[in-house]
């Protein structure tokens, strides 16, 4: 089925999307004070700033544990419920993509297809749903849920994933009988705004995940390898050629990076290594890096163990470290590199987001990669 354009800014006209990535919690690994609070206040103000700004997506994570053993109190266990969050957020924003991450073995397919076309109406169209397997072992065992070998999860996620997808298209009631999923006479009303369906993303950086992502997804979601935007561009068109061979489709590739702007690139670089280096979360970082070297089908290189470690004390994403013009310039780079999408992460999002939109935007706009935003009267 063909999709039906209109609602949804994911497919909007602009060369370099943007959008905030886990305002729901704090992903910057750091003790900095000024680190970013996940309180229902704090993210309503962020998503409105960035839905105001003509930001593309607001995306959170899907965490029920985090990387912390035996102390649970640590930040990283504290995370505010994707789909709730996203339905919230929905009611306070009116241009971007709302999005809920579901991990599939958590919740059955039923559930999260009646959530998402009910968040799907509360947003008018906007949702848009990021679907991962998990590698994080201790929440499966909160949940009392085998962690299945790696490449098997894929083949539960796609399985997951159809049936999804079938309870938003068929108007009929349906028998569904399949290796894990024992369903009769099912019923999934109101479709979604959307159609056949909210567009899906994933996060596939093993070679199974990305076969995943290339022959189900709307938007794949990549880490961005080395410093060389020729590394990006080779890394990007990998992507769109599985996606083109498999299923003869455009397919969209996003990134993530981390931002720290300043008024000068010395500035900016002091800034970082004070919150990546000196107030550095150590157990936090390693215990996010053990697991996922572990656990995510991720082949054990240490060159890109020190590049994730390096990197997750202030985020998870490409970091992004200078004045507004050099951060413009990187975006550039990134975008001449393929990338369809951004998703911006800050040590605190309120403190990042405004100087941001105030300066790289325009520089971006005067670049020819976003048009101007003006939001439209209810």
């Amino acid at each position: 089925m063909a999709r039906v354009a209109g609602t949804n800014p994911l497919f909007g006209p602009n060369r370099l999307k943007l959008g905030t990535f886990c305002t729901n919690t704090a992903l910057s690994l750091t003790t900095v004070p000024e680190t970013w609070k996940p309180t229902w206040p704090n993210i309503v103000a962020a998503a409105q700033l960035a839905d105001a700004a003509g930001l593309e997506a607001i995306v959170p994570i899907a965490r029920w544990k985090g990387y912390v053993d035996d102390e649970p109190q640590h930040a990283t266990h504290c995370v505010q419920e994707a789909f709730t969050f996203a339905a919230a957020v929905a009611q306070a924003t009116s241009h971007a993509a709302i999005f809920a991450t579901s991990h599939a073995p958590m919740l059955h397919p039923l559930v999260v297809a009646k959530q998402a076309a009910t968040i799907d109406h509360i947003s008018g169209g906007r949702f848009a749903l990021n679907v991962v397997g998990g590698w994080n072992r201790r929440e499966f065992e909160m949940f009392g849920i085998e962690l299945i070998e790696h490449t098997q999860r894929y083949a539960y996620l796609r399985e997951w994933l159809d049936v999804v997808r079938r309870l938003w298209t068929s108007e009929d009631e349906v028998d569904i009988f399949t290796s894990h999923f024992e369903m009769k006479k099912v019923v999934c009303q109101p479709k979604p705004v959307q159609r056949p369906g909210p567009p899906i993303m994933n996060a596939g950086l093993s070679s199974a995940g990305m076969k995943f992502a290339a022959e189900n997804s709307d938007m794949a979601f990549v880490s961005l390898n080395g410093a060389e935007p020729d590394l990006w561009r080779a890394q990007v068109a990998q992507y769109k050629a599985l996606a083109r061979e498999s299923r003869g489709v455009d397919l969209q590739v996003w990134t993530n990076v981390h931002i720290v702007q300043h008024e000068s690139v010395e500035a900016a670089l002091s800034e970082r290594t004070r919150f990546a280096d000196t107030f550095r979360d150590h157990r936090a970082v390693e215990g996010f890096l053990t697991t996922m070297m572990a656990e995510a089908g991720i082949p054990s290189d240490p060159s890109f163990a020190e590049m994730l470690r390096s990197r997750l004390a202030t985020g998870t994403g490409y970091p992004l470290v200078g004045d507004a013009a050099t951060i413009a310039g990187l975006l550039q780079s990134i975008s001449d590199a393929g990338i369809d999408g951004t998703l911006l992460g800050f040590v605190n999002f309120l403190d990042g987001l405004p100087p941001f939109i105030r300066d790289v935007l325009p520089a971006l706009e005067k670049a020819g990669l976003r048009a101007p935003f003006r939001t439209t009267p209810a």
